[in-house]
Order: C-alpha cells, then sequence, then structure tokens
C-alpha cells in the first residue's frame, strides 16, 4: 500500500515545495523542520492504523475511561539523513523504542553502486509494529537492505515506511522484496537517473540538512 499524503494534506505541499526549492535549501533549520513536519503528520496517520485498547484514568474528580496505544512501535532510521524525521515521528510516539542503521551507497569506479551496512542498533522488535524512515526512496535498494538487516533482531508484525519523496521505480521494488510494507510519502517522483538519483526530487538529503559530506 502507498499513501501519497500530498493528497490529502494541503501543508504538506507547502513543505515539500519548500525542500525541493533551491532557493531556500540554504536554510538548513527550515530544511530539517520540514522533515519532522512530514513525519509528524505520518505518525498520526500511522497511529489511526494501530491497536487500543481502554483504560480507566484517575483524574482529580473522578474516573476517565481513555483509549490508549496497545503497545508502542519501534522507530527505525537510515542514518544520517534520516534524523529529522525520526524526530517527527518521535514527537508522536514519544515512548516509542528506536533503532538506527548506518547504510550507504558504496560507488565502484563504473559508476554502479552497492549499499554497505556497517552498523544497526535496535530494541526488540519481536511481534511489533515498525515505523521506518529516510527522506528518499529512490531505488529502494537500501531500505530493502535495511529492513532485511532488521528482520535478524525479530519479525515484526507491521512495517511502515516514512519518506519525503518516493521514486515509482522505488516504491515497485520495495513492493515486491517488501509486499506486506506500507509507504507513506509526501509526494512520488517518476524519474530516477542511471545514478539513482530522483528527478526532480531535491537533491542530497543529508547534506542539505546537515552540510557537505568528504567523500572518498
Amino acid at each position: 500500500m502507498v499513501i501519497n499524503l500530498s493528497k490529502e494534506h494541503s501543508l504538506i505541499n507547502n513543505w515539500v515545495s519548500e525542500l525541493r526549492d533551491v532557493q531556500l535549501q540554504n536554510d538548513a533549520m527550515r530544511f530539517r523542520r520540514n522533515l519532522e513536519r512530514i513525519a509528524e503528520v505520518a505518525a498520526y496517520e500511522i497511529s489511526k492504523k494501530m491497536e487500543w485498547e481502554e483504560k480507566e484514568i484517575a483524574t482529580p474528580l473522578g474516573t476517565a475511561t481513555c483509549k490508549l496505544l496497545k503497545q508502542q512501535p519501534v522507530i527505525a532510521t537510515i542514518l544520517r539523513a534520516g534524523l529529522p524525521m525520526h524526530t517527527g515521528l518521535l514527537n508522536y510516539f514519544d515512548k516509542a523504542g528506536s533503532a538506527f542503521i548506518a547504510a550507504y551507497r558504496k560507488h565502484k569506479q563504473d559508476g554502479s553502486f552497492i549499499i554497505s551496512l556497517e552498523y544497526m542498533s535496535c530494541p526488540e522488535l519481536e511481534g511489533k509494529v515498525l515505523i521506518i524512515s529516510d527522506p528518499m526512496l529512490a531505488t529502494g535498494a537500501s531500505l530493502v537492505k535495511s529492513i532485511q538487516f532488521l528482520k535478524e533482531e525479530g519479525q515484526a508484525k507491521e512495517i511502515h515506511i516514512v519518506c519525503a519523496i518516493a521514486c515509482t521505480v522505488g516504491i515497485e521494488y520495495v513492493a515486491r522484496e517488501i509486499p506486506k510494507a506500507t509507504i507513506w510519502c509526501g509526494d512520488i517522483d517518476d524519474e530516477l537517473t542511471a545514478k539513482g538519483y530522483i528527478v526532480p526530487g531535491l537533491g542530497d538529503a543529508g547534506d542539505l540538512a546537515y552540510g557537505p559530506k568528504q567523500q572518498n
């Protein structure tokens, strides 16, 4: 299942347009905050799909019957670009466990690349809802490999992917490899370059959020 949030939430269109705008991208704080806000909307929408239970809560004047999450999710992100969206998800799922994965494209001389995974930290995952964030769903290779890596720590009962921009190529790949995953995205683009970058996209989300990196 793929949910394009820009079709239902008008403010997301504003935030996505600012993420894409080269005249605004020098403002790293605004860039991070817009990623965070998209993730907050996604978190709210995902919460509607989760299991709840009724509990009696004591108030100063009596007892109220409230609906509470039956189980907290595990929120995962791919370092470093996914950190603002991770923060947005945690703003809503503030009792959730957090998982972190270091995954990056390791380029070869011919221009092709492989996905290298070098680090993972994950809480108990078995039977829980997994929400993984990454701003750009391009080829889908890093997301699929990261989710497969996480499965070594336990089988999640649901998988939700949260991104700012998704490419149809990556969506199709994820649907084949992780068919039960639900993808929540701020917008969808159709073109992918030979080097695996989304067009029109928004550029390198990690660099725009945290500054250019040295690459060997």
